[in-house]
Protein backbone atom coordinates (compact mmCIF):
# COMPACT_ATOMS: atom_id res chain seq x y z
CA UNK A 1 0.00 0.00 0.00
CA UNK A 2 1.44 3.32 -1.04
CA UNK A 3 1.13 6.63 0.80
CA UNK A 4 -1.54 7.98 -1.51
CA UNK A 5 -3.74 4.96 -0.82
CA UNK A 6 -4.31 6.29 2.69
CA UNK A 7 -5.67 9.63 1.40
CA UNK A 8 -9.06 8.07 0.83
CA UNK A 9 -12.42 9.82 0.85
CA UNK A 10 -14.08 10.71 4.10
CA UNK A 11 -16.42 8.27 5.74
CA UNK A 12 -19.91 8.29 4.32
CA UNK A 13 -22.56 7.16 6.79
CA UNK A 14 -25.14 5.20 4.84
CA UNK A 15 -27.57 4.12 7.51
CA UNK A 16 -28.97 5.07 10.89
CA UNK A 17 -31.17 2.99 13.14
CA UNK A 18 -32.93 4.12 16.32
CA UNK A 19 -33.67 1.13 18.53
CA UNK A 20 -35.93 1.36 21.56
CA UNK A 21 -37.41 4.38 23.26
CA UNK A 22 -36.55 6.71 26.11
CA UNK A 23 -33.51 6.08 28.31
CA UNK A 24 -32.95 2.64 26.78
CA UNK A 25 -32.87 3.84 23.18
CA UNK A 26 -29.76 3.37 21.06
CA UNK A 27 -28.79 4.90 17.71
CA UNK A 28 -26.53 2.83 15.48
CA UNK A 29 -24.90 4.39 12.43
CA UNK A 30 -23.00 2.16 10.04
CA UNK A 31 -20.49 3.38 7.49
CA UNK A 32 -17.33 2.46 5.63
CA UNK A 33 -14.78 0.18 7.22
CA UNK A 34 -12.24 2.99 7.73
CA UNK A 35 -14.00 3.77 11.01
CA UNK A 36 -12.65 3.91 14.50
CA UNK A 37 -15.09 3.32 17.30
CA UNK A 38 -15.37 5.22 20.54
CA UNK A 39 -17.36 4.13 23.61
CA UNK A 40 -21.15 4.53 23.70
CA UNK A 41 -21.80 8.08 24.94
CA UNK A 42 -24.41 8.50 27.68
CA UNK A 43 -26.29 11.79 27.72
CA UNK A 44 -28.01 12.05 31.07
CA UNK A 45 -30.78 9.72 29.95
CA UNK A 46 -32.27 12.32 27.59
CA UNK A 47 -30.72 10.99 24.37
CA UNK A 48 -30.00 7.44 23.25
CA UNK A 49 -26.52 5.98 23.50
CA UNK A 50 -24.54 6.19 20.30
CA UNK A 51 -21.45 4.77 18.69
CA UNK A 52 -18.98 7.53 17.94
CA UNK A 53 -17.37 6.94 14.55
CA UNK A 54 -14.32 8.77 13.29
CA UNK A 55 -12.04 8.56 10.27
CA UNK A 56 -8.26 9.07 10.41
CA UNK A 57 -5.76 9.79 7.67
CA UNK A 58 -2.39 11.42 7.05
CA UNK A 59 -2.50 15.16 7.60
CA UNK A 60 1.08 16.08 6.73
CA UNK A 61 3.02 14.53 3.86
CA UNK A 62 6.37 15.62 5.33
CA UNK A 63 5.96 14.33 8.89
CA UNK A 64 3.34 11.65 8.13
CA UNK A 65 1.28 12.86 11.09
CA UNK A 66 -2.14 11.26 11.44
CA UNK A 67 -5.23 13.23 12.34
CA UNK A 68 -8.96 12.84 12.77
CA UNK A 69 -10.65 14.15 9.63
CA UNK A 70 -14.21 13.05 10.29
CA UNK A 71 -16.16 12.61 13.51
CA UNK A 72 -19.83 11.89 14.08
CA UNK A 73 -19.57 13.68 17.45
CA UNK A 74 -17.78 17.02 17.62
CA UNK A 75 -16.57 16.62 21.18
CA UNK A 76 -13.35 16.46 23.13
CA UNK A 77 -11.00 13.71 21.88
CA UNK A 78 -11.35 10.34 23.57
CA UNK A 79 -9.27 7.19 23.46
CA UNK A 80 -10.17 4.86 20.63
CA UNK A 81 -11.62 1.54 21.77
CA UNK A 82 -11.70 0.01 18.28
CA UNK A 83 -9.66 0.55 15.11
CA UNK A 84 -10.39 -1.01 11.70
CA UNK A 85 -7.72 -1.29 9.01
CA UNK A 86 -9.73 -1.16 5.77
CA UNK A 87 -9.81 -3.73 2.99
CA UNK A 88 -7.48 -3.22 0.06
CA UNK A 89 -5.87 -5.19 -2.74
CA UNK A 90 -2.25 -4.30 -1.93
CA UNK A 91 -0.36 -7.10 -0.17
CA UNK A 92 2.89 -5.18 0.23
CA UNK A 93 2.34 -1.89 2.07
CA UNK A 94 5.21 0.45 1.18
CA UNK A 95 6.13 4.12 1.42
CA UNK A 96 7.41 6.59 3.98
CA UNK A 97 4.11 6.70 5.87
CA UNK A 98 4.04 2.99 6.72
CA UNK A 99 6.46 3.09 9.72
CA UNK A 100 4.45 5.96 11.23
CA UNK A 101 1.22 4.08 10.65
CA UNK A 102 2.70 0.99 12.30
CA UNK A 103 3.79 2.93 15.38
CA UNK A 104 0.37 4.59 15.62
CA UNK A 105 -1.44 1.24 15.38
CA UNK A 106 0.89 -0.28 17.97
CA UNK A 107 0.26 2.66 20.33
CA UNK A 108 -3.51 2.29 20.00
CA UNK A 109 -3.26 -1.42 20.76
CA UNK A 110 -1.00 -0.81 23.75
CA UNK A 111 -3.63 1.53 25.21
CA UNK A 112 -6.29 -1.23 25.09
CA UNK A 113 -7.80 -0.48 21.67
CA UNK A 114 -9.21 -3.47 19.76
CA UNK A 115 -7.39 -3.55 16.42
CA UNK A 116 -9.20 -5.09 13.45
CA UNK A 117 -8.34 -5.75 9.83
CA UNK A 118 -10.45 -6.64 6.80
CA UNK A 119 -9.20 -8.50 3.72
CA UNK A 120 -5.78 -7.14 2.65
CA UNK A 121 -5.70 -4.87 5.70
CA UNK A 122 -4.16 -7.89 7.44
CA UNK A 123 -0.84 -7.14 5.73
CA UNK A 124 -0.47 -3.74 7.37
CA UNK A 125 -1.52 -5.26 10.69
CA UNK A 126 1.02 -8.06 10.19
CA UNK A 127 3.80 -5.49 9.68
CA UNK A 128 3.26 -4.25 13.25
CA UNK A 129 4.13 -7.68 14.66
CA UNK A 130 0.87 -7.80 16.61
CA UNK A 131 -0.21 -10.95 14.78
CA UNK A 132 2.95 -12.92 15.60
CA UNK A 133 2.07 -16.18 17.32
CA UNK A 134 -1.64 -15.76 16.54
CA UNK A 135 -4.15 -17.10 14.08
CA UNK A 136 -5.38 -14.63 11.47
CA UNK A 137 -7.52 -14.59 8.37
CA UNK A 138 -7.62 -12.58 5.16
CA UNK A 139 -9.05 -13.06 1.69
CA UNK A 140 -8.45 -16.65 0.58
CA UNK A 141 -6.45 -15.52 -2.47
CA UNK A 142 -3.93 -13.85 -0.13
CA UNK A 143 -3.54 -16.87 2.13
CA UNK A 144 -0.23 -18.21 0.84
CA UNK A 145 1.25 -14.74 0.36
CA UNK A 146 0.49 -13.77 3.95
CA UNK A 147 1.85 -17.08 5.27
CA UNK A 148 5.05 -16.82 3.24
CA UNK A 149 5.72 -13.19 4.12
CA UNK A 150 4.90 -13.55 7.82
CA UNK A 151 5.79 -17.10 8.91
CA UNK A 152 5.09 -16.35 12.59
CA UNK A 153 1.37 -15.97 11.82
CA UNK A 154 -0.96 -18.99 11.70
CA UNK A 155 -2.98 -18.12 8.60
CA UNK A 156 -6.44 -19.68 8.54
CA UNK A 157 -8.56 -18.45 5.67
CA UNK A 158 -11.24 -21.09 6.25
CA UNK A 159 -12.65 -18.76 8.87
CA UNK A 160 -14.48 -15.57 7.97
CA UNK A 161 -13.72 -13.92 11.32
CA UNK A 162 -11.02 -14.72 13.86
CA UNK A 163 -11.67 -12.95 17.14
CA UNK A 164 -8.59 -13.06 19.35
CA UNK A 165 -10.01 -10.68 21.94
CA UNK A 166 -7.73 -7.70 21.40
CA UNK A 167 -7.17 -8.44 17.69
CA UNK A 168 -9.90 -9.31 15.17
CA UNK A 169 -9.20 -10.23 11.56
CA UNK A 170 -11.88 -10.59 8.87
CA UNK A 171 -11.63 -12.42 5.54
CA UNK A 172 -12.82 -11.16 2.16
CA UNK A 173 -13.75 -7.63 1.21
CA UNK A 174 -17.39 -7.88 2.31
CA UNK A 175 -16.49 -9.52 5.62
CA UNK A 176 -16.48 -5.98 7.04
CA UNK A 177 -20.26 -6.43 7.41
CA UNK A 178 -19.71 -9.39 9.76
CA UNK A 179 -16.97 -7.47 11.55
CA UNK A 180 -19.27 -4.47 11.99
CA UNK A 181 -21.97 -6.64 13.54
CA UNK A 182 -19.42 -8.26 15.84
CA UNK A 183 -18.31 -4.84 17.09
CA UNK A 184 -21.91 -3.67 17.56
CA UNK A 185 -22.49 -6.88 19.55
CA UNK A 186 -19.44 -6.21 21.71
CA UNK A 187 -20.15 -2.54 22.42
CA UNK A 188 -23.96 -2.47 22.51
CA UNK A 189 -24.96 -6.09 23.05
CA UNK A 190 -26.69 -8.87 21.09
CA UNK A 191 -30.14 -7.28 21.02
CA UNK A 192 -28.90 -4.15 19.25
CA UNK A 193 -26.72 -6.26 16.94
CA UNK A 194 -29.68 -8.40 15.86
CA UNK A 195 -31.91 -5.38 15.28
CA UNK A 196 -29.15 -3.75 13.23
CA UNK A 197 -28.75 -6.91 11.17
CA UNK A 198 -32.49 -7.05 10.51
CA UNK A 199 -32.59 -3.40 9.44
CA UNK A 200 -29.79 -3.94 6.91
CA UNK A 201 -31.18 -7.34 5.80
CA UNK A 202 -28.08 -9.19 7.00
CA UNK A 203 -28.33 -12.78 8.21
CA UNK A 204 -27.08 -12.86 11.79
CA UNK A 205 -28.61 -16.21 12.71
CA UNK A 206 -27.24 -17.68 15.90
CA UNK A 207 -25.03 -14.72 16.86
CA UNK A 208 -26.93 -14.13 20.06
CA UNK A 209 -26.13 -17.59 21.41
CA UNK A 210 -22.99 -18.05 23.41
CA UNK A 211 -21.79 -21.14 21.57
CA UNK A 212 -21.45 -18.97 18.47
CA UNK A 213 -19.50 -16.26 20.30
CA UNK A 214 -15.79 -16.10 21.00
CA UNK A 215 -14.35 -14.99 24.31
CA UNK A 216 -14.26 -11.17 24.35
CA UNK A 217 -12.15 -10.07 27.32
CA UNK A 218 -12.18 -6.56 28.76
CA UNK A 219 -9.16 -4.68 27.44
CA UNK A 220 -9.99 -1.03 28.04
CA UNK A 221 -9.51 -1.03 31.82
CA UNK A 222 -6.38 1.17 31.88
CA UNK A 223 -4.17 -1.19 33.91
CA UNK A 224 -1.13 -1.54 31.63
CA UNK A 225 0.61 -4.46 33.42
CA UNK A 226 -2.62 -6.47 33.38
CA UNK A 227 -3.23 -5.60 29.72
CA UNK A 228 0.32 -6.75 28.96
CA UNK A 229 -0.44 -10.11 30.59
CA UNK A 230 -3.70 -10.42 28.62
CA UNK A 231 -1.90 -9.78 25.35
CA UNK A 232 0.79 -12.29 26.31
CA UNK A 233 -1.83 -14.92 27.13
CA UNK A 234 -3.20 -14.71 23.59
CA UNK A 235 0.10 -16.08 22.23
CA UNK A 236 1.20 -18.30 25.16
CA UNK A 237 0.63 -22.05 25.37
CA UNK A 238 -2.18 -22.03 27.93
CA UNK A 239 -1.61 -25.73 28.58
CA UNK A 240 1.35 -25.05 30.87
CA UNK A 241 0.17 -21.79 32.44
CA UNK A 242 0.25 -20.95 36.16
CA UNK A 243 -0.83 -17.93 38.18
CA UNK A 244 2.74 -17.42 39.38
CA UNK A 245 3.90 -17.15 35.74
CA UNK A 246 1.19 -14.57 35.03
CA UNK A 247 2.14 -12.56 38.13
CA UNK A 248 5.80 -12.65 37.13
CA UNK A 249 4.88 -11.37 33.67
CA UNK A 250 3.05 -8.46 35.32
CA UNK A 251 6.01 -7.95 37.69
CA UNK A 252 3.77 -8.17 40.73
CA UNK A 253 3.34 -10.30 43.80
CA UNK A 254 0.64 -12.94 43.40
CA UNK A 255 -1.84 -11.32 45.80
CA UNK A 256 -1.54 -7.93 44.11
CA UNK A 257 -1.80 -9.54 40.70
CA UNK A 258 -4.93 -11.51 41.62
CA UNK A 259 -6.64 -8.38 42.94
CA UNK A 260 -5.75 -6.17 39.98
CA UNK A 261 -6.44 -8.85 37.38
CA UNK A 262 -9.95 -9.45 38.64
CA UNK A 263 -10.62 -5.72 38.97
CA UNK A 264 -9.48 -5.09 35.39
CA UNK A 265 -10.97 -8.08 33.58
CA UNK A 266 -13.92 -8.99 35.78
CA UNK A 267 -12.59 -12.56 35.98
CA UNK A 268 -10.16 -14.40 38.19
CA UNK A 269 -7.01 -15.60 36.39
CA UNK A 270 -8.37 -19.16 36.65
CA UNK A 271 -11.68 -18.19 35.02
CA UNK A 272 -9.86 -16.22 32.33
CA UNK A 273 -7.61 -19.15 31.46
CA UNK A 274 -10.64 -21.47 31.43
CA UNK A 275 -12.19 -19.28 28.73
CA UNK A 276 -8.97 -19.38 26.71
CA UNK A 277 -8.73 -23.17 27.05
CA UNK A 278 -12.35 -23.64 26.02
CA UNK A 279 -11.65 -21.46 22.96
CA UNK A 280 -8.74 -23.75 21.98
CA UNK A 281 -10.93 -26.80 22.62
CA UNK A 282 -13.64 -25.41 20.33
CA UNK A 283 -11.14 -25.15 17.48
CA UNK A 284 -10.14 -28.79 17.94
CA UNK A 285 -13.76 -29.92 18.12
CA UNK A 286 -14.53 -28.06 14.91
CA UNK A 287 -11.51 -28.95 12.80
CA UNK A 288 -9.79 -32.06 14.19
CA UNK A 289 -10.66 -35.70 14.71
CA UNK A 290 -9.06 -35.88 18.16
CA UNK A 291 -11.04 -37.65 20.85
CA UNK A 292 -12.59 -35.63 23.67
CA UNK A 293 -9.94 -36.84 26.12
CA UNK A 294 -7.14 -35.97 23.72
CA UNK A 295 -8.55 -32.47 23.33
CA UNK A 296 -8.83 -32.08 27.10
CA UNK A 297 -5.16 -32.98 27.52
CA UNK A 298 -4.12 -30.77 24.60
CA UNK A 299 -5.63 -27.64 26.14
CA UNK A 300 -4.24 -28.32 29.62
CA UNK A 301 -6.71 -30.54 31.51
CA UNK A 302 -5.42 -33.77 33.01
CA UNK A 303 -8.80 -34.31 34.65
CA UNK A 304 -11.26 -35.03 31.84
CA UNK A 305 -14.23 -34.66 34.18
CA UNK A 306 -13.12 -31.15 35.13
CA UNK A 307 -12.77 -30.20 31.46
CA UNK A 308 -16.25 -31.53 30.73
CA UNK A 309 -17.79 -29.42 33.50
CA UNK A 310 -15.92 -26.23 32.53
CA UNK A 311 -16.86 -26.59 28.86
CA UNK A 312 -20.55 -27.10 29.70
CA UNK A 313 -20.54 -24.13 32.10
CA UNK A 314 -18.97 -21.69 29.65
CA UNK A 315 -20.61 -22.85 26.43
CA UNK A 316 -24.00 -24.05 27.65
CA UNK A 317 -23.47 -27.05 25.40
CA UNK A 318 -21.75 -30.41 25.87
CA UNK A 319 -18.54 -31.16 23.96
CA UNK A 320 -20.32 -33.87 21.97
CA UNK A 321 -23.22 -31.51 21.22
CA UNK A 322 -20.82 -28.80 20.11
CA UNK A 323 -18.90 -31.15 17.84
CA UNK A 324 -22.12 -32.45 16.28
CA UNK A 325 -23.28 -28.92 15.46
CA UNK A 326 -20.05 -27.31 14.32
CA UNK A 327 -17.47 -29.86 13.23
CA UNK A 328 -16.57 -30.41 9.60
CA UNK A 329 -18.16 -33.45 8.01
CA UNK A 330 -16.59 -36.69 9.17
CA UNK A 331 -15.43 -35.55 12.63
CA UNK A 332 -18.75 -35.75 14.43
CA UNK A 333 -18.56 -39.12 16.07
CA UNK A 334 -15.24 -39.08 17.95
CA UNK A 335 -15.74 -39.55 21.72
Amino acid sequence: MHDQDWHSDLLQVFGEVRLGEGDNAVIVRLGASHDALAPPIPDGGTNPRELRISHWQLRDNDTFRLGRVFDTHQQQPQKLVGLILPPNLDTDPQGGAIPQLQRWIEAQHASGCIVCSVCGGAFLLAKTGLLNGRSATTHWTFSQTLADRFPNIRVDTEKLIIDDGDIITAGGLMAWVDLGLKLVDRFLGPTVMLETARFFLVDASGRQQRFYSNFSPKLHHGDEPILRVQQWLQTFDVKSLTVSMMAAKARMGERTFLRRFQKGTGLTPTEYVQHLRVGKARESLEFSSLTMKEIAWKVGYEDYGAFRKVFQKIMGLSRAGYRFRFSVQGNRTRN
